[in-house]
């Protein structure tokens, strides 16, 4: 509770500072309706004992008193709920959901992107945008409403103390609601990735990219089943959370219905005793009437704010994640301008979160600077992770990378960024123009065109360009009106979008030619080789080609092989080939199989 509040103390600063009008309109437009919800039995009261008393003036002014005050209590009752949805909306959509965004995609690495229950929680705020600020004014209408209790209790006092008890009664409701809504938000919490899996499934039934293989295959009413599947376990667990819930609920207005039929069978046998006034008995009646839509607005608002808890708990641990993230990647060193050693990697071992088995097992190995190093093996050889952590996409679980004697860990993640290209096998397809979508590769000359056409040139994409019908100016994606590319067509995009810095100290080239035809492959191929060489005389760059075709890293300077996370080969390819090792043996096999489809 004490981390609630704290956050609605943030968020009711950030509103103060962001809406200052807004916000402190809002507020005193709760107050006023309080205050003219205290004035007004009160007044009825008066009117009632000036009429019988025959004081015919006075009775006129409490009558209008409490004509004022109901007045007023309906009219900002209504303003409230509309200046509350509005400050709700400026404040969470406008200001906080994007900061949100911004923090999430401001974290260095990807492990995140890859955790379930990140993901879980990412899903849960992003699906009720608005709606943590909107806890926030429905704690402040909890606070509210509760004053507003307070008072009908009161003034129930003065009729009789012994009506005073009626709080405790009026307290069940609140109490057992929040037991039931403890049980909505951990069934919501377990559930969350069910519905990722339903909408995951309901974007490859109706996807386009997955359209043509689903339909081949005739999986569609497979994937429908088990979309239907996901959602009903799904809600069915949460119509089941909410059924408890509701038992709750039901209980608790069972506790106040008792105690609220005994208060009012008091009063008025104290009527009947001539023990109060007529005043008192209409006060009485008339708070009474109103303290069961009291109470359920208490409990109305009390709901909605152990509601937005559920989103609090996410946001706070998405919160908390990102400070642990920037904390952990906390590097300050900014790279060397130029590589003189090269990058060392020093019993390196990584293992997923979530998983057993470690995707690199004590990797050691020397990169010299301007070297060409190709990383081959199988699938699931632990190529990938080792070229995430070259990028500081992830952190080694143990052991060190060591850029020029220094380690990776201390280096500057954004300066480290700013110094690596890279072009991985699982590609982005940005719905922009080409020129764009080529430019977000050195974003400081996204509008360069120079340094655009020289980078299309560098992935031979030259063709690809002249057939678009406005050139770098084409607006890729048929979602948005745009022309749709081939796989090799996005991939010769990436490819060029990885080329449009000039000075990396770091050139990643990760399986860039998977969907590419022979020849188009070793075209490109020679193209960064040579690339490769301009690269290694400027800066001394280290260019690193992950590929599992061994045919097309023949030229590297040095070749290292992974097998099942671990390295279990290394040096030049004539060297690997003399070995009689697991290179020559796999190289070998590919060799061999080319020959036999090119002789078909």
């Amino acid at each position: 509770m004490r981390r609630y509040l704290g956050l609605w103390a943030e968020l009711f600063l950030l509103s103060l500072r962001r809406r200052p009008l807004l916000t402190a309109a809002a507020l005193a437009v709760i107050v006023g309706n309080v205050v003219a919800m205290a004035v007004c039995a009160p007044a009825l009261r008066a009117t009632v004992d000036a009429m019988v008393a025959g004081e015919a003036p006075g009775a006129v002014t409490a009558a209008a008193v409490a004509a004022v005050a109901y007045a007023a209590y309906l009219v900002l009752q209504d303003v409230s709920g509309l200046l509350r949805s509005t400050v709700v909306d400026r404040i969470g959509r406008l200001d906080l959901h994007p900061k949100v965004y911004r923090d999430i995609a401001g974290l260095d690495g990807i492990e995140h992107l890859e955790r379930s229950d990140f993901l879980d929680r990412v899903a849960l705020v992003r699906a009720s945008p608005g709606r943590i600020v909107a806890g926030l004014w429905n704690a402040i209408m909890a606070v509210a409403n509760a004053a507003k209790l307070v008072v009908t209790l009161l003034l129930l006092g003065t009729v009789s103390p012994w009506l005073l008890p009626l709080l405790l009664f009026a307290a069940a409701p609140v109490w057992c609601d929040h037991r039931g809504q403890r049980v909505v938000r951990r069934v919501e919490l377990e559930t969350a990735e069910d519905l990722r899996l339903e909408q995951h499934l309901a974007d490859l039934a109706v996807g386009a990219a997955s359209g043509k293989e689903i339909r081949v295959a005739g999986a569609g009413p497979e994937l429908v089943r088990r979309q239907a599947e996901a959602w009903q376990r799904a809600t069915g667990r949460r119509v089941r959370a909410h059924a408890v819930a509701a038992t709750w609920r039901f209980a608790g207005w069972l506790v106040f219905v008792t105690g609220f039929i005994g208060g009012l069978a008091l009063v008025a046998y104290r009527t009947a005793q001539g023990e109060g006034t007529v005043g008192d008995l209409v006060l009485a009646v008339t708070v009474a009437a109103t303290l069961r839509q009291t109470v359920q607005s208490t409990v109305t608002s009390t709901t909605e704010t152990a509601g937005a808890a559920r989103l609090l708990d996410s946001f706070l641990w998405l919160r908390d994640y990102a400070a642990t993230q920037r904390a952990i990647a906390s590097g300050t060193i900014e790279p060397p301008p130029t590589l003189r050693t090269g990058i060392v990697l020093e019993s390196v071992s990584h293992t997923y979160p979530g998983t057993d088995r470690p995707a690199l097992r004590d990797i050691s190995a020397t990169l010299p600077a301007g070297a060409v190093v190709a990383i081959v093996g199988e699938y699931g050889s632990g190529k990938t992770t080792l070229v995430k952590l070259l990028t500081k996409l992830y952190r080694q679980d143990s052991g060190r990378i060591l850029v020029d004697c220094i380690d990776l860990n201390d280096l500057s993640t954004h300066g480290w960024r700013a110094r690596t290209s890279a072009a991985f096998q699982d590609f982005g397809r940005f719905h922009t123009t080409f020129a764009e979508t080529v430019g977000l590769g050195d974003l400081p000359h996204l509008t360069d065109r120079t340094r655009i056409e020289r980078a299309v040139r560098e992935a031979d994409a030259q063709d690809l360009v002249a057939a678009l019908p406005d050139g770098l100016d084409t607006r890729l994606g048929t979602e948005l009106g745009g022309v749709d590319l081939s796989e090799g067509q996005w991939q010769r995009t990436a490819l060029a979008r990885a080329s449009m810095r000039d000075n990396p100290l770091l050139f990643v080239l990760d399986e860039p030619t998977a969907s590419l035809d022979a020849p188009s492959e070793q075209a490109i191929f020679e193209r960064y080789m040579a690339r490769a060489r301009t690269l290694s005389r400027a800066t001394g760059a280290v260019t690193v080609i992950v590929s599992h075709r061994f045919s097309t890293v023949t030229g590297a300077d040095l070749i290292l092989v992974l097998h099942r996370g671990r390295l279990v080969e290394s040096g030049t390819h004539d060297e690997l080939m003399a070995l009689g090792g697991r290179y020559a043996d796999l190289y070998t096999i590919q060799a061999t199989a080319y020959a036999k489809e090119t002789t078909l």
